[in-house]
């Protein structure tokens, strides 16, 4: 079966889906994947054959293309001589939004391409090696793994799904040539979804869509398909992006196919598709040598660790080159050992031909963005950029009388340290001196991507106190700008009423609201200010009772929106020393909701509590009873409420300006901000 689809270039108009007839037209004269033209999947011997004229080229260009998982590339000639495709190697990134199942569709690829043994233990999400990533269920470093399917080596790389970790996805869109696309069979394109297709579009790599979770009940691939081609046409992809390929798929059982209704036995369709979409890398093989430091590892032994795709040339080990950061500024160094990686391990190897990518070690002073390049001609790479941060919050030596009880560091010398070797890995992350020499501003790309560094640190030992997240605000014009962010929230109609109320109250502007699956659950999309996200998550929690799910990414700077106020109500807090009692603290939760239960060492300043109204209330939760031989005739009961258990995050997004969250490996406690007496207590 074959179809030709002709097209005249007239790329002015944007035209919009007809319900009726099922079409999609785009302004990229676009060879549309068959799925947006209302028919099922064909098999796999279908070919598209068009004529249309590329947006970038001003002759029109005739050919074959065949892009489906049964048909083999065509060989594309290059223009440039010298430069090549390499065929027997692929460098994808799978990227998505959170929770969409990247890193488990990732497991059983590795599985079945027999990474492990038959009989080896394999623990769900393999790749996220990292204690925070398998407690939170997040991935948050980029990981680098490889499989061989037939004649091919394929390295895959699994990138974080949350918008704070852009920065992260960015660096890593270097390395690659295409990437994996994995979108929700329900939910469809979601905020980080466009985040990464942006920039994967930019970048110019191949795109193959992966719909996932096709087994969920309310799956809805039409829509989600016609959705993430809508994603497409208003990113301005090209006409060969426009022509990506589908997959459908669900990672938990490995099994993917060409149609929602006919998935193989295994993800064989999601392989030929990789070796049939993605091309290989564009090498020069015998050119000078060029590689691109793009993330950094360390090791006890070994010391720090490049990682990169080589773009030119063979690097051997042992061999003398130059570190490049621009043409001016280069140094010389000798690669001691050099790796490829291999199935889940890092592999020696003695030389690594262009096109693949490898971990060098022997540079001790080689930072991300660097350039490993030939000592009598390399020229350095362009540098990496991402985007700037948004939020910033301080970060102090901790003050409390509780200070160094658990901490192994504890000095400003041993946090200011900590901090500037975060940036050496982490570009999207900014350090800078603060007002006192002790105080360090840090600024990131949302609250979480600061508070994954907070965590780190505690586990390592460090003893220090963080103040509330602030916005970074701009001036341009003598006009001041703040951040804006896109947030979708899935929330039930019964509780849709009470976040409207919410998001409205923080100066967010709906633009869009859906219905998603049959589920009787609707999305909302606002454009709201980065300040009115500040302590949302927790009171849309509240609001909906649990079940709505919040999604934000940034979007752009605009006009200052006004005063938001997040918190109505204050703080209970301890105006004395010592260990807190029932007694104490069954009087004390008539006055609104405690953090602490008896037994609990608190000190004068700490916060134990929410008061119910406004404004701060001092409180004893240290006062005995009165031990005197006058007893009434019946004891009274002491019967106390559960404590609020507020996790790091929690107390991060309650916290006020003049108010700190102290950190410490066992324990985070809340209080107030002696330097900023601005609010009195009563």
């Amino acid at each position: 079966m074959e179809m030709a689809l002709g097209f005249h270039s007239s790329s002015a108009s944007m035209l919009r889906p007809s319900p009726s007839s099922g079409l999609v037209r785009t302004s990229c004269t676009p060879r549309f994947p068959k799925q947006l033209l209302g028919a099922s999947l064909s098999p796999p011997s279908v070919i598209y054959k068009t004529s249309l004229r590329l947006r970038h080229s001003k002759s029109s260009v005739h050919g074959t293309f065949r892009c489906s998982a049964a048909q083999a590339t065509e060989a594309v000639p290059e223009k440039k001589s010298g430069l090549k495709r390499r065929s027997d190697i692929r460098n994808i990134a799978i990227v998505a939004h959170v929770d969409h199942g990247k890193t488990t569709l990732v497991d059983a690829m590795l599985k079945q391409a027999k990474v492990f043994r038959d009989n080896q233990f394999v623990q769900e999400r393999i790749m996220d090696s990292n204690d925070i990533e398998r407690e939170r269920g997040i991935t948050i470093l980029s990981k680098n793994t490889s499989i061989n399917y037939k004649d091919t080596k394929i390295n895959i790389i699994d990138t974080p799904g949350h918008s704070d970790f852009g920065g992260e996805v960015e660096r890593i869109l270097n390395m690659v040539e295409g990437v994996l696309l994995v979108v929700d069979s329900v939910e469809g394109p979601m905020p980080q979804t466009r985040f990464v297709l942006k920039k994967a579009l930019e970048f110019g790599h191949a795109v193959v869509v992966v719909v996932n979770k096709i087994d969920r009940p309310s799956a809805r691939p039409d829509y989600v398909i016609n959705s993430t081609f809508e994603l497409f046409i208003e990113l301005n992809a090209t006409d060969e992006q426009c022509d990506f390929q589908v997959i459908y798929a669900s990672g938990i059982k490995g099994k993917a196919g060409l149609s929602p209704d006919n998935l193989a036995d295994d993800l064989g369709p999601l392989f030929e598709s990789i070796i049939r979409c993605i091309p290989g890398p564009k090498i020069d093989k015998d050119g000078a040598l060029q590689m691109l430091a793009t993330n950094i590892e360390y090791d006890e032994h070994k010391g720090r660790i490049a990682i990169g795709r080589l773009h030119a040339g063979v690097l051997r080990k042992g061999l003398d080159v130059r570190v490049c950061t621009s043409e001016d500024s280069c140094r010389f160094s000798r690669i001691s050992e050099l790796f490829v990686y291999e199935k889940f391990s890092r592999v020696p190897v003695e030389s690594v031909e262009a096109g693949d990518i490898c971990a060098v070690c022997g540079i001790d002073d080689i930072q991300i963005g660097e350039t490993i390049a030939d000592k009598a001609s390399g020229k350095p790479l362009p540098a990496i950029r991402v985007e700037e941060p948004t939020v910033k919050m301080s970060f102090s030596i901790n003050t409390s009388p509780f200070v160094g009880r658990v901490g192994k560091y504890v000095t400003s010398r041993n946090l200011r340290d900590r901090l500037y070797r975060e940036l050496e890995r982490n570009l999207a992350m900014k350090v800078e001196d603060g007002e006192t020499a002790d105080t360090f501003i840090v600024s990131g790309r949302g609250t979480l991507h600061i508070t994954i560094l907070i965590e780190n640190m505690r586990r390592e030992g460090y003893e220090f106190m963080v103040g509330p997240p602030k916005v970074i605000n701009k001036r341009v014009d003598d006009k001041l700008l703040e951040p804006y962010e896109i947030a979708t929230v899935e929330v039930p109609e019964e509780h849709m009423g009470a976040v409207v109320e919410l998001l409205g109250r923080r100066r967010g502007q709906m633009f869009d609201m859906q219905g998603v699956g049959s589920e009787g659950t609707t999305l909302l999309k606002y454009k709201i200010p980065t300040r009115g996200l500040l302590g949302l998550r927790n009171a849309i929690l509240t609001a909906s009772r649990g079940t709505a799910i919040l999604n934000t990414i940034f979007d752009s700077y605009g006009p200052w929106a006004g005063d938001i106020s997040t918190r109505d109500q204050g703080s209970l807090v301890a105006f004395e020393e010592g260990t807190s009692t029932s007694y104490a603290l069954f009087s004390s939760q008539e006055r609104g909701q405690m953090f602490i239960g008896p037994g609990v060492d608190v000190y004068k300043g700490q916060i134990v509590g929410i008061h119910q109204r406004p404004g701060d209330l001092s409180l004893n939760v240290c006062k005995k009873k009165a031990a005197t031989n006058v007893r009434s005739n019946k004891e009274q009961t002491v019967v106390l409420d559960t404590p609020l258990d507020y996790s790091l995050d929690d107390c991060i997004e309650y916290i006020q300006e003049d108010e700190l969250v102290e950190i410490t490996p066992s324990s985070i406690r809340m209080c107030k901000n002696p330097k900023l007496s601005a609010k009195k207590t009563r």
